[in-house]
């Protein structure tokens, strides 16, 4: 079976319209002309409107013309060129005609430059007052809840509970005993200079009273149950249950929100605790390897107990438990209809979550060094 050379022939009909006449067999097996000898040609036609593209002399065809066609739509488009057909197969206008439905897909700005635009300070009043309307919401629907008129259900909060709670036990066990001995090992070396290796009792407790404990839980919490919160809620927008929420005329704020953040601020407190406890043990591991006996760690462990101590710990957890359970759920709820806006989701609210807990520490900390707590 013979075949033609596929080819194509611009043909100028005024100063701002070109004809794009194609030729020939467009197949895989034919070497078809590339776009880029067109693009050539038409971006040395400055003056030029409209490309009318005729297919009047096409004989086969497959997917190497359609590719071509595209290109050529893509082109037209982005340079503000008007661009149109005639006399093409009907099965190439009805596939150009699907091809071209949809924007093409913009690929985003480099890591740099993005960036740049992101921290700008139009994108940082935007974020705040985003933040500050969505925390407004919040507390609209804890006054409901206090007044008995919110959707929340207690289910959904028993269940939210256990996650956040007995769920979190083993990771938390293992990271509150490892800090403990990180302190005790710290304040090891420095004490056993000057003969009071006794007093690492005192180091340990304090510092995992008033600072480690709370924020290593802190931390391992906005990584597991802020970014859970966030990728719920992220796949639950994807999956338009939140429209359907709305829908049925439920506040997802009250429905969604309020639950998962009554949670985490009663067992945020409990964990902290639990922690606490893990880490005064810790450091009770590494005080045995310098010869201090469990009967004089247990003795200078108490001396060093205080509640002024457990409440600046306490406070904490309840400030910290509010911070990250509001950072995943915002981030959840304003997520893309996406996986990958899931993924960002999930992202946005550790990154987002971490920050706040570190400004947080810091203030509370300046807070209480003012008032001599």
């Amino acid at each position: 079976m013979s075949t033609k050379a596929s080819g194509f022939q611009l043909i100028p009909d005024t100063t701002d319209k070109i004809s794009l006449v194609l030729q020939g067999d467009w197949t895989q097996d034919q070497q078809s002309p590339d776009f880029s000898g067109l693009h050539s040609a038409l971006q040395s036609n400055a003056s030029l409107r409209h490309l009318l593209v005729t297919g009047s002399d096409l004989d086969e065809w497959d997917s190497t013309l359609m590719a071509f066609l595209l290109q050529c739509h893509n082109y037209c488009q982005a340079n503000n060129i008007d661009f149109k057909t005639q006399n093409l197969p009907d099965g190439a206008e009805k596939l150009l005609e699907v091809a071209t439905a949809v924007a093409p897909h913009q690929r985003p700005e480099d890591a740099k430059k993005s960036w740049l635009v992101s921290v700008s300070p139009a994108n940082i009043i935007k974020y705040f007052t985003s933040s500050l309307a969505f925390i407004g919401e919040v507390a609209i629907a804890l006054a409901k809840l206090v007044a008995g008129k919110s959707n929340t259900r207690m289910v959904d909060f028993k269940t939210f509970c256990y996650e956040a709670g007995p769920s979190a036990f083993a990771i938390i066990s293992l990271v509150s005993v490892l800090v403990g001995m990180i302190l005790a090992y710290l304040g090891a070396v420095q004490l056993a200079q000057f003969g009071a290796e006794v007093y690492v009792a005192d180091l340990v407790v304090v510092g995992i009273l008033r600072e480690m404990g709370v924020l290593m839980t802190a931390i391992v919490i906005a990584g597991r149950t802020g970014a859970a919160y966030a990728a719920q809620l992220g796949t639950m927008q994807t999956n338009d249950e939140i429209d359907a929420i709305i829908t049925m005329g439920i506040s997802p704020i009250e429905f969604l929100v309020i639950p998962r953040i009554l949670a985490l601020v009663l067992v945020m407190p409990l964990l902290t605790i639990y922690a606490n406890l893990l880490g005064i043990i810790g450091g009770g591991i590494v005080a045995g390897s310098m010869d201090i006996s469990p009967l004089q760690y247990i003795h200078q462990a108490g001396g060093a107990l205080s509640w002024t101590h457990i409440s600046v710990g306490l406070i904490k957890s309840i400030v910290f438990a509010l911070l990250i359970a509001v950072a995943g759920c915002r981030a959840g709820i304003n997520s893309g209809r996406s996986s990958a806006a899931v993924g960002q989701a999930a992202t946005q609210a550790v990154v987002t979550s971490i920050v706040y807990l570190i400004i947080a520490d810091a203030a509370i900390n300046i807070i209480s060094q003012q008032i001599g707590v």
